[in-house]
C-alpha cells in the first residue's frame, strides 16, 4: 500500500516506522535539513523504554505535486502548521485523508478541503499517543503509550477503514476508534493547553512545577472552566473522567499532577508554544460563543501570552 506521511517530526517518523515496518510503501514529505538527514540516514529511532534502536529507509520528497497518489495520506503536525497544508491536500489527486495531532478546529479544516478539492475527499482525524524530542542529529528518542491512535469521523464511520486497518494489519499498533472524535479533541486540548501554558511560563522546569503548589491549582482549574466552555456549548467531553477528576476529585487530580511532574521522562518530550498560542486564538471564538467567566483560564492565556510575545520580538 502506498502512504505518504506529511510531516517528519517525533509523531511522524514513529508512525512511518510501523508502516514500514507493516510492509508498506511509505514516503516521508519533509523539508530543508531533515530532508537531508532522511535522505541519508533514513528514519532512526531510539525507543526509550524498550531500551532499542531501530533505522528505517524510506522513500523521501520535499513536495507534494498535484498528480501523486497515495492510498493513504497521514497529516502529522502541530496544529499551527496544518492551515499551510491544506491548500496542497486539496490540490492533490489522494482521496484518505488522515489529520493527525492537536486540533480545535476540525470541522473547519474539513469543509476546506471539501469546498476547495476537485476530487473526493475522506476525512479522519486522530491523535497519536506518543512523544518524544528530535536530536540534532536528526534520530528520535521516542516514548509512546504502546502504538495507538485515537481516530475518528466528524461524519459517522470512517468510509476508509478498511483501508486503514490493511495499512496497520501487520503491525501491533492499535487504532482506536471514536465515535465523538471532534469532542474527544478539544477535550484533550484543554488539558494540553493548560498544562504546556505552565511548563511554558516556569520554562518546563517540570521538577520545580511539582513543587509548586499555586501552579498545579491553577492548571486544575483552568482545565475545569475549559470543560465548563464545551459543556456549555454541547461537546461530550470525553473521556469523561477528566471533569470528575477536575471538579469533584481535586485532590486527586492534584496530586496526580504532582506525581506526573516529577516522572524523569518528561525531559524526553519536546515543548512548544507556538502550538499552544495557535490553539488560544481558535479557543476565543468558543470563549465568546459559550459566554461564561473563565478567570483562571483568562489569567493563564493572558500570562503565557505576554511572555510568549516579549520572547517572539
Amino acid at each position: 500500500m502506498k502512504i505518504l506521511i506529511y510531516g517528519a517530526g517525533v509523531l511522524g517518523s514513529y508512525l512511518a516506522h510501523t508502516l514500514v515496518r507493516a510492509g508498506n510503501e511509505v514516503t516521508v514529505l519533509a523539508r530543508g535539513r531533515r530532508y537531508e538527514q532522511l535522505k541519508k540516514d533514513g528514519i532512526v529511532i531510539r525507543h526509550h523504554f524498550q531500551r532499542k534502536n531501530t533505522v528505517d529507509q524510506v522513500n523521501v520528497i520535499n513536495r507534494l505535486e498535484q498528480d501523486d497518489y497515495y492510498d493513504l495520506i497521514f497529516v502529522v503536525m502541530k496544529y499551527n502548521q496544518f492551515t499551510s497544508v491544506l491548500p496542497i491536500l486539496a490540490q492533490n489527486n489522494s482521496n484518505n485523508i488522515v489529520i493527525v495531532g492537536n486540533n480545535a478546529d476540525s470541522a473547519n479544516m474539513q469543509n476546506f478541503l471539501v469546498e476547495n478539492s476537485e476530487v473526493k475527499k475522506n476525512i479522519a482525524f486522530g491523535f497519536q499517543l506518543s512523544g518524544g524530542k528530535r536530536e540534532e542529529s536528526g534520530r528520535i528518542i521516542s516514548v509512546r503509550g504502546g502504538g495507538q491512535m485515537v481516530i475518528g469521523s466528524l461524519d459517522g464511520d470512517i468510509s476508509f477503514k478498511s483501508t486503514l486497518e490493511n495499512a496497520f494489519k501487520q503491525s501491533k499498533y492499535k487504532l482506536i476508534y471514536n465515535d465523538h472524535i471532534d469532542g474527544w479533541l478539544k477535550s484533550h486540548v484543554i488539558a494540553i493547553v493548560a498544562m504546556n501554558s505552565i511548563h511554558y511560563l516556569n520554562n518546563f522546569e517540570f521538577k520545580k512545577i511539582s513543587k509548586n503548589k499555586e501552579s498545579l491549582t491553577q492548571m486544575i482549574s483552568a482545565m475545569d472552566e475549559g470543560f465548563m466552555i464545551l459543556e456549555k456549548l454541547g461537546y461530550k467531553i470525553d473521556p469523561a473522567f477528566q471533569v470528575k477528576i477536575v471538579r469533584n476529585y481535586r485532590k486527586i487530580g492534584y496530586y496526580g499532577m504532582k506525581i506526573f511532574h516529577k516522572l524523569s521522562v518528561n525531559k524526553l518530550i519536546e515543548g512548544s508554544f507556538s502550538e499552544i498560542e495557535a490553539v488560544y486564538r481558535t479557543f476565543d471564538e468558543l470563549q465568546k460563543e459559550a459566554n461564561i467567566s473563565t478567570p483562571v483560564w483568562d489569567d493563564l492565556k493572558k500570562r503565557s501570552l505576554e511572555k510568549y510575545k516579549d520572547e517572539v520580538i
